[in-house]
């Protein structure tokens, strides 16, 4: 089998280690902008707590090299065509076009902070969008929940555990109901729905969140609600269907409903968006394509066998 894998993330790379393994003939095609290249650290990934995302995918290109079947490009595809036979034809930006039977796309997401005056500047530093992820260096500082949306009780509740100094701010785009304001303050969760002037600090580090009103609130590290976006249209121009939630629909084991197309990190699932699960994605995602290779060739010989 000769595949594609199109994201050089966790995903792209995991699945590029075991159809490796699998021995397969492996292109693997990476932009060099991953979404985590803003961050200092990945975490809550069993040995590699506190790895830089770069020094990781160095790491696993790095592993990747021993096999002389994988090909790693740093390319950005442009187009993929799936013929009549079932092949796809991969074509990169600079000109470049590879035939291959299966395609995996494991480009992830693109996030849009939302329009709060210099949040750019604190984002992956002081203010983060995983809990999960950054939780744990912030904990019991006090802390900015940045949210345009109405999951702004269940963010809130999630991040008292890590500290229970909280202060929500909706920038004037959310009104909270009676009931959530109920609930936040029986939290004892301060609630601004002003607009934000801008955030201040200095060296990315968060200080504070100044209002319309000419007020400050004193905040030192913060989470932001972003907006999302698949990394290109190459799932969209091959057809995949779409879930409810806007990722990539999938079948639990990486296949797309698209035959011969597969899927594996953050744009299947959408959240949560850590490392350690992408890369599993990426395993079950490789397992899926190698079997059906497996079973492609089964049903070639027993229809050989029919016809004797």
């Amino acid at each position: 089998m000769i595949c594609a894998i199109i994201g050089g993330g966790p995903a792209g790379l995991n699945a590029a280690l075991l159809l490796a393994r699998s021995r397969h003939k492996v292109y693997l095609f990476d932009n060099a902008k991953p979404r985590n290249a803003v961050t200092e650290a990945i975490h809550g990934f069993i040995t590699r707590e506190g790895i830089s995302p770069l020094k990781f995918r160095k790491l696993a290109q790095q592993e990747l090299e021993q096999f002389k079947h994988v090909k790693q490009y740093q390319s950005k595809i442009t187009e993929i065509k799936r013929s009549n036979n079932g092949t796809f034809t991969i074509t990169t930006s600079q000109g470049k076009k590879i035939q291959v039977n299966k395609v995996l796309l494991a480009t992830g997401l693109q996030e849009t902070l939302p329009p709060i005056r210099n949040i750019s500047r604190f984002y992956g530093s002081s203010v983060f969008s995983c809990p999960y992820c950054d939780g744990y260096e912030l904990r019991d500082r006090a802390l900015a929940v940045f949210t345009e949306a109405n999951n702004v009780v269940s963010l809130a509740a999630t991040l008292q555990q890590w500290s229970k100094r909280i202060f929500v701010f909706t920038n004037g785009k959310y009104k909270l109901t009676t009931s959530e304001k109920e609930l936040m303050k029986a939290m004892d969760i301060t609630i601004y729905e002003q607009p934000i002037v801008q955030l201040v600090g200095q060296k990315g580090q968060l200080q504070g969140v100044l209002l319309k009103d000419g007020s400050k609130v004193n905040c030192t590290g913060g989470f932001v609600s972003t907006y999302w976006r698949h990394a290109g249209t190459l799932a969209s121009d091959l057809g995949c269907r779409l879930t409810d939630q806007g990722g990539i629909w999938q079948d639990g084991k990486g296949r797309t409903s698209v035959q011969g197309v597969y899927v594996a990190g953050d744009m299947a699932h959408i959240s949560p968006a850590q490392a350690v699960i992408a890369a599993g994605d990426g395993v079950k995602a490789a397992i899926s394509m190698n079997q059906d290779s497996a079973q492609h060739r089964l049903t070639k010989i027993q229809t050989m066998i029919r016809k004797q």
